[in-house]
């Protein structure tokens, strides 16, 4: 059950109107990185949790909660950075009523501009936001991740706050209030603290890599293949050890079209620096996928279920529904 508290989790506020960055800021609102793309991200991604991880529900719910009030904070500063917009152009009788809203002829011209490139803002809001990115595109549902499988989606959500993070460091660039710049600091804040709290729960499931149950073929997964004429970069990405196990290194693969027609198209690739066997690899994919599946249907009632108790003073969700008053 959602509850609305009116006072805003951050004091956002403007020092005057600038219907420019308001635009710019609707990539926040509206865009593949904004607030509510995260909020539905998490909140899609929590329901196939709620039985066989219900610590999991808990922390995606919170966040993406947090994420419907970062939303209210940039739909807040929208509207603020509009004030005026939407008064100015009901006065239909004035020729050029935004005039007063703008610094002179300029910036009238820079408003028009904005309206014609996006016509749903200004035109249509108003002054208010419109669920649309930055260029006036309608936010999409593609937008969001959910893959039902916890070492997928939380790796997926780390790089969504990346690129929030990101989003809001060039956004800064485009205003000097130093208010607009208080909020957008406090939002770019909060998207470190998730993905240091996506980060932290990823590495209470063991094992998490790969990520999946699957384990890969290990004739493959140590290859790096040079793609690429000229001068070669080498690193821990392609040569040594690397992110393998010790006793285990990376194959550099210098010249790929040889390799691939001496291999026959890789069916006969005989691995280089992995200690894991074809064997191992059957073994390893039966033990987590039972493990998996345990998890889940360990937790998961058969119908009739029930998602809630009431009150809910514990984590778990009820394995059986209560009938008693039925």
């Amino acid at each position: 059950m959602f509850y609305h508290v009116k006072e805003l989790q951050f004091n956002a506020r403007v020092s005057g109107p600038d219907p420019k960055f308001a635009a710019l800021l609707l990539e926040q609102f509206g865009g593949a990185n904004g607030e509510l793309a995260a909020a539905m991200r998490y909140f899609t991604q929590a329901f196939s949790t709620r039985k066989p991880y219900p610590d999991k529900y808990d922390m995606l719910m919170d966040i993406a909660t947090e994420e419907f009030s970062h939303l209210e904070i940039v739909g807040a500063t929208i509207t603020m950075l509009l004030d005026g917009v939407n008064g100015e152009l009901k006065n239909a009788a004035e020729a050029c009523p935004l005039n007063k809203l703008t610094k002179g002829k300029a910036g009238k011209e820079e408003v028009l501009h904005e309206a014609l490139t996006n016509p749903l803002f200004l035109i249509q809001s108003g002054g208010g936001p419109t669920l649309t990115n930055s260029q006036g595109v309608p936010f999409s549902g593609s937008y969001i991740d959910a893959n039902g499988d916890l070492t997928v989606d939380l790796r997926s959500d780390m790089a969504a706050e990346a690129r929030a993070k990101i989003t809001y460091e060039y956004l800064m660039k485009f205003t000097d209030d130093p208010l607009v710049h208080d909020s957008l600091r406090f939002l770019m804040t909060r998207e470190i603290a998730h993905f240091q709290m996506f980060g932290a729960a990823l590495d209470t499931i063991q094992p998490n890599f790969p990520m999946g149950v699957l384990q890969g073929d290990p004739r493959h997964t140590h290859t790096y293949f040079n793609l690429s004429n000229g001068a070669d970069a080498r690193g821990p990405w392609n040569e040594g050890q690397g992110p393998w196990d010790e006793g285990e290194s990376w194959e550099y693969v210098k010249e790929p079209l040889k390799h691939v027609i001496d291999t026959d198209g890789e069916i006969n690739h005989e691995p280089k620096g992995v200690k894991t066997t074809q064997e191992q690899v059957a073994a390893k994919n039966k033990e987590m996928s039972k493990k998996r599946s345990e998890e889940v249907k360990s937790k998961t009632a058969s119908a009739p279920a029930q998602w809630s108790s009431y009150p809910q003073d514990k984590l778990e969700s009820p394995m059986r529904p209560d009938t008693s008053q039925v």
